[in-house]
């Protein structure tokens, strides 16, 4: 589950084998290569593609519901605020911070042990798992929003996040089936899903919580409706997915792990082991300061406009669903294009600090016309980004590695998030200006850039790991 856009990334750490406490030395259900081709059908020919898709695109619609809601549960203007009226918008912006910060830390420690599960068990019972807990995640944070319970809040998002595997669990379904001639298209399809959920997430979270607000001018939106019917709304999806999930998804892992003990202190292994890796260092640091930097930006954006443009929930779940169909064409219709003929690597060597660029220009705007303007760049160089760290990522594993790969780049980024969403309060309330989480966001995003341009060494198709992992490229 995403717990920020980068994620978008999207999040957790799945692909880890069951019976090793290095996560890079055993591979994680088939993998491709020249000598074993990747199967693309499930059992009794099913594709997997349509339910993994779905499954990514709630996920996304869920993230996107929230955020148009989250500046309403501390706004002193509003009759959803869930903090103590004696509280100051410091403080409440700090614990905000921290219920946001939650769900990708706790996703963070448990992804990795439901990716040994589903080593064990496949990965349909454990996706339909981490389904069933989202639902019950949004149950309960529905009730208490409505009870203002904060500690029922917080165990709520701490339960979504501890069955929250599902992100890397599709990602690995989606690399079990993919050959080197279909995984860029493949991955691409998931972008796509990202993108329709984001799209539709932010503005259904705008227009389910404003009661009697006019829906262009045809009818105005139902008395009853308030913060925490997004959530209910988003309950109900969830649960149409688990089923959705238990019912068409065909089993995409054909050899499973047997016998071992599970390693429950296997998310912090996988950091430790990912950057010992010479060829994954460099991608997992320029990613975690990616994601760091953009959690300041989608973690805040939205008070932040509120207090200076007056956004409303409606007009806030607006604009990032403006932006989610510009990442939804950038990923589906732009990305494929550059990599007919750019190598990931050259593109990352320049699309971080275009990203961090365009954070810039959100930094300086006085007015709403440039933040709607600079949309279609924005999002191009965040789809640029995220599929190509993604893809280099992915090609940069030694044979049979690349789940183990790609789970522990996705619990590096739920990492990023932690701190970025922690600190919001903090560096908000500070002093030092409304604006300064945009700052951050800039800095580490280019930080970002920095590492990867200073540190990253060409992987050559003459390295026989890299040749069958390689996406295709046509210069």
């Amino acid at each position: 589950r995403a717990s920020g856009v980068g994620g978008l990334s999207p999040v957790g750490s799945v692909a880890v084998s069951a019976n090793t406490r290095n996560p890079l030395e055993n591979p994680v259900g088939p993998q491709t290569s020249p000598h074993t081709p990747a199967h693309s059908t499930g059992p009794k020919g099913r594709s997997p593609l349509g339910a993994i898709f779905f499954t990514i695109f709630v996920d996304m619609l869920g993230f996107g519901i929230l955020l148009p809601v989250f500046p309403l549960l501390i706004n002193p203007k509003s009759p959803y605020r869930i903090t103590p009226s004696g509280w100051s918008f410091k403080e409440s912006l700090i614990m905000l911070g921290w219920l946001q910060a939650i769900f990708p830390f706790c996703i963070f420690l448990a992804s990795p042990i439901l990716g040994q599960l589903s080593d064990r068990y496949g990965r349909k019972p454990v996706l339909a798992f981490s389904i069933g807990g989202t639902a019950v995640g949004y149950a309960l944070f529905a009730v208490g929003i409505a009870t203002k319970n904060l500690p029922l809040l917080f165990a709520a998002r701490a339960l979504d996040g501890l069955t929250g595997g599902n992100i890397a669990v599709a990602q690995a379904s989606i690399g079990d089936i993919s050959t080197n001639e279909n995984r860029a298209k493949n991955f691409g399809l998931i972008g796509a899903a990202f993108g329709l959920g984001f799209i539709i997430g932010p503005y259904l979270g705008g227009r389910l919580s404003s009661p009697n607000t006019s829906f262009y001018g045809l009818f105005h939106t139902p008395s009853w409706f308030g913060a925490t019917t997004p959530f209910w709304f988003a309950t109900a999806l969830s649960a149409l997915n688990c089923v959705q999930i238990l019912a068409f998804l065909p089993e995409t892992l054909k050899e499973k792990v047997r016998g071992g003990k599970l390693q429950l202190g296997q998310s912090f292994t996988n950091v430790v082991e990912g950057f010992k890796s010479k060829r994954l260092r460099t991608p997992l640091a320029a990613a975690f300061f990616f994601n760091c930097g953009f959690t300041f930006f989608t973690s805040f954006f939205g008070i932040y406009a509120a207090r200076k443009f007056g956004f409303t929930p409606s007009k806030t779940g607006d604009f990032f669903a403006i932006v989610g169909l510009f990442i939804a064409f950038s990923q589906a219709v732009l990305v494929g294009k550059f990599a007919k003929k750019f190598a990931d690597e050259k593109i990352l060597r320049l699309s971080m600090f275009g990203q961090a660029g365009v954070m810039v220009v959100y930094l300086l705007a006085n007015s709403t016309l440039p933040i709607y303007l600079i949309i279609p760049v924005f999002t191009l160089f965040n789809g640029l980004t995220i599929a190509n760290i993604t893809s280099l990522i992915s090609r940069s594993a030694e044979p049979g590695k690349q789940g183990a790969a790609m789970g522990i780049s996705s619990g590096v980024q739920s990492l990023a998030q932690v701190p970025a969403s922690a600190l919001i309060g903090y560096i908000t309330g500070s002093g030092t200006g409304a604006k300064t989480p945009l700052l951050f966001a800039a800095i580490t995003i280019g930080l970002g850039g920095v590492v990867f341009n200073l540190f990253h060494k060409p992987i050559g198709a003459s390295q026989p790991w890299a040749a069958s992992a390689a996406v295709p490229m046509s210069h």
